[in-house]
């Protein structure tokens, strides 16, 4: 009977454990269902409003296919031949690969200069397979882009986009022909915007779209697009200690590509335009020094005389916040914003200074402080005699009541440098012909072979001085 009701006893403690215990978890189910249910309330709203702003930038699978298929006909791989001699005088030949991006549909193509660095010749092969020779028609050291064409017509191409539209977190995809794999896609998103990262020997304009999408050795000069299939960048470099894609590539931005192609097109050479200062990020320590609420901006840190800023009387330790309303956050963002002007353009400068924000209008100028457009050229046909050519500007032309071409610079073991030409030379003719621009002096050039004179002078020396050189 005892043992009876013992088990009487443990029955009913187990049924009301087993009570408590499901009346208890169906409580915690429940709330994690209310939870759950408030959570799915809360993301559709997200999603709606997000539908609202980021419409147009919606994601879906057939975005990529879409994106991919307007873009993947107008990327092209390119093999750079570079022919140097041994200590015996034999040729030897090296190849590089890249690739590069059809911006028009009668064969204008954009690429990264050190693809082409240097190329005795360089030949293209399209999606649909067709070969071609292309010609460079120009460079920019100081951006890594260069400027190709090739003789056909009807080519398909993509259309420039704007890369200050980009968010970061947006989906891109880049396109290119990594270890000669012609057509490659790869997806990432954009993990930031005006990247600095050192890699130009020379004085660059540094403002690179950071993505994750893979990029490795042959996706150089490749498309960097929107899931509109819009060309918002060019592949450029990645940060690899393995020397292969490691998680981290960088694009130019399309809209400094635009102006740099553009100028080549048109020039020959890019128009840079010039504000007169050097400029430093803003960091924590100089932000409250100076009192400014946010750390951004770009710190005056020197002023050129009588340069566009002094004209528009900027100061050492002035801060520019922005440049025609856009934010220039760091100094890269700064030379990317700035890298879109030519010598002329008016822009509105925001800076602040001692506590208060100001407005200046600056009128921009080129390297000599004039609105010319005027740059160094640096065409293979003149780099293979070995100088560097300008044309003269306003002031010089009045100075020396006459035009001419201006030697800026001349290589050591070239052809130039053995007629002791000195820079600083103004040619004035060539073979008896009068030249007044640098484009009139290549069109002569190449169309001489043999003797080629050059009459001209310097302007310390204004007696006329000849020099001679067979080509």
């Amino acid at each position: 009977m005892k043992n009876l009701n013992t088990i009487i006893i443990s029955v009913l403690c187990s049924a009301c454990c087993l009570y408590i215990y499901h009346v208890s978890t169906q409580r915690k189910i429940t709330r994690l269902d209310n939870n759950y249910a408030r959570l799915v309330a809360q993301t559709d709203q997200i999603s709606a409003s997000s539908e609202v702003i980021y419409r147009d930038k919606y994601v879906s699978n057939a975005s990529f296919v879409a994106a991919a298929s307007k873009a993947i006909n107008a990327v092209v791989g390119i093999e750079a031949i570079k022919i140097t001699q041994d200590r015996t005088g034999n040729d030897k030949y090296a190849r590089t690969n890249g690739s590069g991006v059809l911006i028009s549909s009668n064969g204008y193509i954009i690429t990264n200069y050190h693809v082409i660095e240097n190329a005795s010749e360089i030949e293209l092969i399209l999606e649909d397979k067709r070969e071609f020779k292309a010609e460079l028609q120009g460079y920019d050291q100081s951006t890594d882009l260069a400027l190709l064409k090739i003789v056909a017509s009807d080519l398909p191409y993509i259309q420039i986009g704007d890369s200050d539209d980009l968010d970061i977190g947006e989906w891109v995809l880049a396109i290119g022909n990594p270890f000669k794999l012609s057509s490659s896609v790869t997806a990432g998103i954009v993990s930031a915007k005006a990247r600095q990262i050192n890699i130009f020997k020379t004085q660059g304009v540094e403002s690179f779209i950071q993505t994750d999408a893979a990029v490795n050795p042959g996706n150089s000069g490749g498309a960097l697009i929107n899931t509109e299939g819009k060309l918002v960048g060019i592949n450029t470099a990645i940060l690899t200690y393995s020397g292969k894609y490691e998680g981290f590539s960088f694009a130019v931005p399309s809209n400094l590509v635009e102006k740099v192609i553009t100028d080549l097109r048109e020039y020959g050479a890019v128009q840079r335009a010039w504000l007169g200062v050097s400029v430093l990020s803003v960091d924590e320590k100089r932000a409250e020094a100076l009192g400014l609420e946010k750390i951004e901006g770009v710190f005056v840190d020197l002023v050129e005389r009588e340069g566009a800023a002094d004209r528009a009387e900027l100061k050492f330790e002035d801060v520019i916040t922005a440049i025609d309303g856009k934010k220039t956050k760091s100094r890269p963002a700064f030379l990317e914003i700035l890298g879109q002007y030519r010598p002329g353009d008016v822009i509105s400068i925001s800076y602040f200074r001692k506590g208060k924000t100001y407005q200046a209008t600056a009128t921009l100028l080129n390297q000599l402080n004039t609105t010319d457009y005027i740059a160094v050229r640096r065409d293979k046909l003149f780099t293979e005699l070995g100088f560097e050519l300008r044309d003269l500007d306003s002031e010089e032309k009045e100075k020396n009541n006459q035009a001419g071409v201006m030697v800026v610079s001349i290589m050591k073991g070239s052809t130039i440098e053995s007629v002791n030409m000195d820079p600083g030379y103004i040619i004035t003719s060539i073979n008896g012909i009068k030249i007044n621009t640098v484009e009139q002096f290549k069109t002569k050039l190449e169309s001489t072979s043999g003797l080629v004179l050059l009459n001209g002078f310097y302007e310390n020396y204004p007696k006329e001085w000849p020099y001679k050189f067979y080509r």
